[in-house]
């Protein structure tokens, strides 16, 4: 018998129709309390062997429709390994086309992070005798907001760098990137990681929207409220995640900060700068540029070319986590974006852009802020 399920941690999906293997009608559900809707998460059992032909309905009025060109699922059947399947778009619905080699396989948008392994990912980062563990606040839905500081935490001559991800809770990847960086900082044989802790604290929120990702939510809190539009004026009832981590930063200071997000459209590695805000520098220019020219020399995964359009002096978005911190603290500050697709930079048919290279995209961020690290210094001047 055929039977679509998500009623799990992360778990997105409809099922309007499960009759036939050729003939499975899915609808994508939005957050709660918004509109916004594009990830799914789903488990198929009783198919093992049998041509299937899943249809999403509703992909046409998703969040980023163009997200689905040259766009490829992804399936497991361990919740370990992700490959990617047949999949296209074809008037306003997606349609995954695969023969499942076991009676239970697991679809989703991009290869899930569970906020059971966050819980693994704090518990082992703990262990380390490098690692303060902090529970800033809690979450609507009663959740624990991490924090995780690296060094001593006394603030003195070090600097402060924090780093944050996921505030877009369907952004899986940038929770892999994490797990990646964290265990290259935390490796007490990695000399560079080593040196680079002798000059600063980092400050590291792995998962900054713990509600929307056991919700299964593409982009919102159990507010509905999209957290990386609430920077400038949070509160504790519509975004308590930002809240207290805004407030811990005002206690330690930021010298460097970098948010972590994935982006549906663009196939590719990159740095969104803060170019917009009105204390940007002409010094702070020539620092983005050797931060991400030096990234790709580090890891050719990463790239300069492509990217968003560079907002004017003055105009950008200070309500958004990279620029209000810039903006606040005088500080190089940027968001990481990270493909759900396959990067077009360097394809890989079997697994796309996966867990793998994204860990391995956040180790390699320690070379760079080595490398970069000394000239890393909060400027308000022209």
């Amino acid at each position: 018998m055929l039977r679509i399920s998500s009623n799990f941690d992360g778990g997105n999906i409809v099922c309007e129709a499960c009759e036939t293997a050729t003939d499975i009608r899915l609808k994508i559900k939005p957050d709660g309390n918004a509109d916004f809707f594009q990830w799914f998460y789903y488990r198929l059992t009783g198919a093992q062997d049998t041509d299937c032909r899943m249809v999403l309905t509703n992909a046409g009025a998703a969040s980023y429709v163009k997200g689905w060109e040259d766009y490829r699922a992804v399936a497991s059947y361990d919740r370990e390994t992700w490959f990617r399947i047949d999949t296209d778009y074809q008037d306003g619905e997606l349609i995954l086309r695969h023969r499942p080699g076991f009676n239970s396989a697991y679809y989703a948008y991009f290869a899930p992070y569970s906020m059971g392994r966050h819980a693994d990912l704090i518990a082992d980062a703990g262990q380390s005798p490098l690692v303060t563990q902090t529970v800033l606040g809690q979450t609507r839905d009663g959740q624990d907001m991490d924090l995780l500081t690296i060094g001593s935490g006394d603030g003195g001559d070090k600097k402060a760098y924090w780093l944050v991800a996921r505030q877009h809770p369907g952004e899986t990847m940038a929770e892999w990137w994490m797990e990646g960086f964290l265990g290259r900082l935390l490796d007490e044989d990695d000399a560079v990681s080593k040196a680079l802790i002798e000059t600063a604290d980092f400050h590291v929120v792995p998962n900054m929207n713990p509600d929307g990702s056991r919700r299964g939510h593409l982009r919102t809190n159990a507010a509905g409220a999209n957290l990386n539009r609430e920077w400038q004026e949070p509160d504790m009832d519509r975004s308590p995640e930002v809240y207290v981590v805004r407030e811990k930063m005002r206690e330690t200071g930021v010298d460097f900060c970098l948010d972590v997000h994935g982006d549906e459209g663009l196939p590719h590695n990159f740095i969104a700068g803060t170019q917009g805000i009105p204390s940007w520098t002409a010094k702070k220019d020539m620092l983005l540029t050797d931060f991400k020219r030096y990234w790709q020399q580090v890891n050719p995964d990463f790239q300069t070319t492509h990217g968003y359009p560079v907002a004017e002096k003055g105009k950008g978005n200070l309500t958004m986590c990279a620029s209000h911190v810039g903006e606040t603290f005088g500080c190089l500050s940027m968001t990481l974006e990270m493909p759900f697709k396959d990067t077009a930079d360097r394809p890989d048919i079997e697994q796309g852009w996966s867990p793998e290279r994204a860990r391995k995209l956040g180790a390699s961020l320690i070379d760079v802020l080595y490398h970069i690290g000394p000239r890393i210094v909060r400027d308000r001047g022209a």
